[in-house]
C-alpha cells in the first residue's frame, strides 16, 4: 500500500503541476498577443519598485485596515506553504515529517509553531474579509461589474483559504507522534482535545485524510489561480517591475503624429515629400487600439494582474460624479476580451479567426472612455502599479484618428485650434476682445 500511495501521490502532483504549466504557457501566449514594447530601461529603479511595492506591500497599507489584513494573509499563506515542501518529500518517498530527520526538534518545533500561529491569523483575517464583503458590504465591492462571477470568485478564494488553514491545523492536531513531541503544537494542542476518545486508528485516518486533502487543495488552488483574479499572486512582481516610471502626468507622443507636426512647423520642409517619407518609415497599420491585439503587451499583463480591489474606481472623480467610467471595469473587460481571444486561438489550432467582436463597443463603450479626465487617480491608487489610463488613451486615439468619432465639443475645439490657433471660436484679430468686456 505504501508504494501505491507514493505512486498515486506522484501522479496527482505531476498532473497538477503539468496542468498549471499548460495554463501558464497559454497566459504568456495571450500576453504576447499585444504589441511589442521595449521596457528594459532603469533596471535598478524597477527592481527597487518591485521590492517596495510588490514584496513590501507599500501601496497596499495606505488603507490601514484592508492593507494590514492583506499583509497578514499574504505573509501567512506564503510562509505556511513552505511546509508544502515537507509534504511533497513525504508523499514521494513515503516518509513522515522528514523535517524531524534533518532538523533539531527545537528548530522544527519553532517552524511549525510559527506556521500554526500564522494559520490562525490568516483565518481571522479571512473571516474579517468575508464580513466586509458580505455583511458590511463595502461600497467598492457593490459596483455592477462585481456581480456574478467576480463576486463569487472573491468569496471562493476566502473559502479556499479557510479550508486549507483548517486542514493544516487538523492534520497537526491528530498526529499523535507530533503532539507527543510537545514542540511546535502551540495551536494544535488546543484542537487535539476535540478528537479525544477516538481510537488510534481513527485519528490516523483523520490525520492522513487531512494531509491528502491539504496537498490536493493546494494543487487545486494553484490551478484555480489562472481562472481567478488572484492570478496577481504570481503576476504582481513582474507587473510592478515593468510599471510606468515616467511622471504620471506625462502621456506618450505618437511618433507619426509628432513627425507630421514637426514637418508642419519646419518652414524649409517640402510638404509634398512628407507623405512618401512617412510611408517609407512605416506608418502604423492602425492608430490607437480597438481590440486587445492593438494594445502594448504591458497593458495585457496589467489586465491579468488586476486584483479587482476597486481602489482605482473608488478614487476616480468621473465615477464619483455618477458617470459610467470605472477603471476597474476597464481592466476586467480587457482581461475578459483577451481570454475570449485566447480561447478562439485554442479552438482554431493557433490562429485567431475574426469573431465579429472587439474590445471597443462590445466590452468598453465610447461613453466610458470620454468620461475619463486623465487625472491619473486610478494609477496612483493601484497597489500593484496597473495603468488603466493608458488603455483609455489608446482607445481614444483610435476613435479620433481612425473613426473621427470624437465628441462634438472636442471636434469643435480641434477645429478652432486649426482655424484660429486657439480653442475658442474667435479669430486671431478678436482674441483679445474679452478685455473690453471686463
Amino acid at each position: 500500500m505504501g508504494i501505491l500511495s507514493n505512486i498515486l501521490f506522484a501522479i496527482i502532483l505531476f498532473a497538477g503541476i503539468g496542468f498549471f504549466a499548460k495554463n501558464v504557457k497559454s497566459l504568456f501566449r495571450n500576453i504576447k498577443l499585444g504589441k511589442d514594447k521595449d521596457i528594459s530601461d532603469n533596471k535598478p529603479e524597477r527592481l527597487k519598485n518591485m521590492i517596495n511595492i510588490a514584496l513590501g506591500q507599500s501601496k497596499m497599507v495606505k488603507r490601514p485596515v484592508s492593507g494590514f489584513l492583506h499583509v497578514v494573509v499574504y505573509v501567512g499563506f506564503i510562509i505556511i506553504n513552505i511546509e508544502v515542501l515537507e509534504i511533497i518529500i513525504d508523499g514521494l518517498f513515503g516518509t513522515h515529517r522528514i523535517g524531524l530527520s534533518v532538523l533539531p526538534t527545537s528548530v522544527y518545533g519553532f517552524l511549525i509553531s510559527t506556521f500554526e500561529v500564522l494559520a490562525v491569523l490568516v483565518l481571522v483575517a479571512v473571516v474579517i474579509f468575508w464580513i466586509r464583503r458580505n455583511v458590511i458590504k463595502i461600497k467598492r465591492f457593490l459596483s455592477s461589474e462585481m456581480s456574478g462571477w467576480p463576486k463569487a470568485d472573491g468569496n471562493i478564494i476566502l473559502y479556499f483559504e479557510v479550508v486549507l488553514m483548517s486542514l493544516f491545523l487538523i492534520m497537526n492536531a491528530t498526529d499523535l507522534e507530533f503532539q507527543a513531541l510537545s514542540s511546535g503544537n502551540v495551536i494544535s494542542q488546543f484542537i487535539a482535545p476535540l478528537f479525544s476518545g477516538m481510537a488510534e486508528g481513527t485519528l490516523h485516518l483523520i490525520e492522513r485524510s487531512a494531509w491528502w486533502l491539504h496537498i490536493i487543495g493546494i494543487l487545486v488552488f494553484l490551478n484555480y489561480l489562472y481562472y481567478s483574479k488572484h492570478l496577481h499572486i504570481l503576476l504582481a512582481f513582474p507587473n510592478v517591475y515593468y510599471g510606468k516610471l515616467t511622471p504620471k502626468g506625462q502621456l506618450p507622443n505618437n511618433p507619426t503624429v509628432t513627425k507630421e507636426v514637426m514637418l508642419m512647423m519646419d518652414p524649409n520642409a517640402d510638404p509634398f515629400a512628407a507623405a512618401p517619407e512617412t510611408e517609407a518609415e512605416g506608418e502604423p497599420e492602425k492608430f490607437g487600439a480597438s481590440d486587445v491585439q492593438d494594445l502594448p503587451w504591458i497593458n495585457l499583463l496589467n489586465a491579468y494582474t488586476c486584483t479587482e480591489c476597486g481602489r482605482c474606481t473608488s478614487e476616480c472623480p468621473a465615477n464619483l460624479t455618477g458617470k459610467k467610467l470605472s477603471p476597474r471595469k476597464i481592466m476586467m473587460d480587457t482581461r475578459d476580451r483577451l481570454t475570449e481571444v485566447g480561447k478562439n486561438i485554442d479552438a482554431n489550432k493557433g490562429v485567431f479567426v475574426p469573431d465579429g467582436k472587439q474590445l471597443l463597443n462590445d466590452y468598453i463603450t465610447p461613453e466610458e472612455l470620454w468620461a475619463c479626465t486623465s487625472c491619473n487617480a486610478c494609477v496612483e491608487a493601484c497597489p500593484v502599479s496597473i495603468d488603466p489610463l493608458s488603455i483609455i488613451m489608446e482607445m481614444r486615439s483610435y476613435l479620433v484618428m481612425e473613426e473621427s468619432a470624437a465628441p462634438t465639443e472636442l471636434n469643435n475645439m480641434m477645429s478652432n485650434i486649426e482655424n484660429n490657433g486657439a480653442p475658442w471660436p474667435y479669430n486671431q484679430q478678436d482674441r483679445l476682445n474679452w478685455k473690453n468686456e471686463a
